[in-house]
């Protein structure tokens, strides 16, 4: 079964690799085209750019850079006029010493300071979507809906510099707070908004057999994945975000007419916490690793004082915030006719 698939995926990744050859002799930046120059990580800041404010990992807020503005906070008074020049990354400093880093749209920061229109994809989906849709550069994606643009900025990163994103939403106002979004971000050029009730109507006709993969996130999905049998190119691969298994169920029965390889996941992300502790009568093994301090045992004033030793210890532990259930993954491979 999985032979049929091989030279369509063989074919896909010795294009990637020749557009990465070709940008890497013209090009020292990370991402991939000019199209993408807001979101390139060496270039020296300037008025107009979009910024990420870096306080601590779990308070960063986006503004854009104006000659004149300043950014206030609990460290103080930041002029942009003192950003301007410097290189995406630098420590800059307040009024009162107080510090903050500057840092770079990229779709992973975006996605924590994003403005929450919907529920959206964080970066453990995100990461898993595109790997298993394989999204490489020159990709046509089809998106339903936009929501809030957190998966989208991911997906037109991966598409660059040839590639293109169509989504669509069926809410006006969301979609167009989208096209602003991606305005700021830089990657309008890489994505095109639509708004359509993709459930009702389905995608446009003109797509049909174009696109390399489709990804659904709505309320039934069941509804929309005749439609994006007739858009995908054959051997195209969907992808159906839902939060209910109620709802994957229905779409995995709408999928066994035209797809194969259907598959389903859920991504749980546990982060943990390392950092440096000091601790009380630490005692270190013959093999190196360190002990806890000892039961307690009485002894004198003077004794306490002499063998209260203090020492440096590496803890790990889990999160206090551990992200839970987000919803449903749903892969299909379109069947080659």
């Amino acid at each position: 079964m999985h032979m049929v698939f091989l030279p369509s995926i063989k074919m896909r990744w010795k294009n990637l690799f020749s557009i990465s050859m070709e940008l890497s002799q013209n090009s020292p930046q990370m991402l991939f085209s000019d199209s993408l120059k807001k979101l390139s990580f060496i270039r020296s800041i300037k008025c107009g750019d979009l910024v990420i404010i870096y306080e601590r990992h779990d308070v960063m807020k986006a503004i854009k850079v104006n000659e004149g503005s300043i950014f206030q906070n609990r460290f103080g008074v930041f002029k942009h006029s003192d950003w301007i020049g410097k290189p995406f990354g630098s420590k800059v400093y307040s009024n009162k010493g107080g510090f903050v880093y500057i840092l770079a749209p990229t779709p992973e920061l975006w996605t924590l300071v994003l403005s929450h229109r919907t529920q959206i994809l964080y970066i453990a989906d995100i990461s898993f979507v595109i790997m298993y849709l394989e999204v490489v550069p020159g990709c046509l994606v089809l998106e339903s809906g936009t929501g809030s643009g957190s998966l989208t900025t991911s997906l037109a990163r991966a598409v660059a510099p040839h590639g293109h994103i169509y989504t669509f939403d069926f809410h006006e106002y969301r979609a167009a707070s989208a096209r602003e979004d991606f305005e700021k971000t830089g990657v309008n050029n890489l994505v095109t908004v639509g708004v359509r009730d993709i459930q009702g109507e389905g995608f446009p006709e003109e797509f049909g057999r174009q696109a390399d993969s489709v990804f659904l996130d709505l309320p039934q999905p069941w509804l929309a994945i005749p439609s994006a049998a007739k858009m995908l190119k054959f051997d195209g691969t969907l992808c159906s975000f839902s939060p209910c298994i109620e709802q994957v169920e229905r779409s995995c029965e709408a999928l066994q007419a035209n797809f194969t390889d259907v598959r389903t996941f859920e991504i749980l992300l546990r982060t943990y916490e390392v950092r440096e502790v000091t601790v009380e009568s630490c005692q270190e093994h013959d093999n190196g690793s360190l002990m806890g301090p000892p039961k307690k045992r009485k002894h004198t004033n003077e004794q306490n004082k002499d063998e209260k030793l203090m020492g440096q210890a590496v803890m790990a532990r889990p999160s206090a915030e551990a992200r839970g259930h987000t919803g449903y993954l749903t892969f299909a491979r379109l069947k080659c006719v």
